[in-house]
């Protein structure tokens, strides 16, 4: 079998092939065929900015998303079947209830990725794929996916009516809106130019801001949100203080990334004043991850995919993705 690895701040050009032995499972473990993969901006600041929040061991496999098959049981595994579609949380030991340090062994970080032909994982880690989503779609929903339900779901409930902002295009935002959409929400989205803002509209967004023509977003935000701002906002990219700006008093900002902005900063004053809730959120458990897969079998809900590339077209995906020509999710289909 076949892998891609990486290493911390190795550049966008680190990804390295290797081959292995296939693995075998061992107590409660599953081998899975992977079949496809996706790519999320952890990878970029892995690679290339050589940070991230958590600890990434040398030459990992790479990539946290994947969409694989059942090949083998382990001894005592019984959650799944040979032949099973799966996907995997990629915190395989947060299963439910808060984040902490003793659940944060992360795919792609300090545990091999799923960048590769076979890999092996615990039963407890697995969630059944919907019937109507293909191993491409399936691929976009583990980090993206179960990061915007954690975003919308995990702090104050999102209720029928309730305004919420998303920024840009990427996974995490129009999973955002498909989810936010589905609980009768209003979405009011940023985005720059015309055609990803029509398609913003096509997805369900009710109002659509070009941020570039707009830097001062915020403010025209709590305007359309009847004067008083947005419940939520989903806030993964940009400036942070717009986001206050654009936050009703009492509401929360699920702080997803930093993109654009990392070192920025925000007055105490400003914080105080808002009323609102800054909280952090760190992709999902398997139990949010489950949740999520749930909604998208109800809805039939399918995410957006900006382009498919072959396992040997990895590096290739990893500069287009970083190129920001995508509107949705990156996908690698594995042979």
């Amino acid at each position: 079998m076949k892998s891609w690895h990486m290493t911390l701040g190795a550049g966008l050009d680190g990804l390295v092939l290797r081959d292995h032995d296939i693995p075998h499972p061992g107590s409660r473990e599953v081998l899975l065929r992977v079949h496809a993969t996706s790519l999320n901006q952890r990878e970029i600041s892995i690679l290339r900015h050589g940070r991230y929040p958590l600890p990434v061991k040398p030459d990992v496999v790479a990539l946290c998303d994947g969409a694989c098959e059942v090949v083998r049981l382990g001894e005592g595994a019984s959650r799944v079947r040979v032949g099973d579609r799966v996907i995997a949380s990629i915190f395989p030991h947060w299963q439910d209830g808060p984040f902490g340090a003793d659940r944060a062994a992360q795919l792609g970080g300090s545990l091999d990725g799923m960048l590769s032909e076979y890999v092996v994982l615990p039963e407890d880690a697995l969630v059944s794929i919907p019937e109507h989503l293909s191993y491409e779609e399936a691929a976009a929903l583990p980090c993206a996916g179960v990061t915007a339900w954690n975003a919308l779901n995990g702090g104050q409930p999102l209720k029928a009516g309730d305004d919420v902002l998303t920024l840009g295009s990427g996974g995490v935002s129009l999973f955002a809106l498909q989810i936010a959409k589905a609980a009768g929400a209003r979405i009011i989205a940023t985005t720059s130019g015309d055609d990803k803002a029509a398609r913003l509209r096509a997805l369900g967004a009710d109002e659509v801001l070009d941020h570039q023509r707009m830097p001062q977003w915020g403010e025209h935000v709590r305007r359309l949100a009847d004067g008083v701002g947005v419940q939520r906002v989903v806030h993964v990219a940009g400036d942070l203080a717009q986001s206050y700006a654009a936050v009703a008093r009492g509401g929360e900002i699920a702080l997803v990334g930093t993109m654009g902005s990392p070192d920025a900063t925000i007055a105490v004053g400003t914080a105080f004043a808002s009323g609102a809730t800054l909280r952090p959120v760190a992709a999902g458990s398997r139990a949010q991850l489950a949740s999520f897969v749930r909604l998208v079998a109800r809805q039939r809900m399918r995410p957006v995919i900006a382009r498919t590339f072959t396992f040997d077209e990895a590096p290739a995906a990893l500069a287009w993705f970083d190129a920001g020509h995508g509107f949705g999710k990156t996908v690698i289909r594995v042979p």
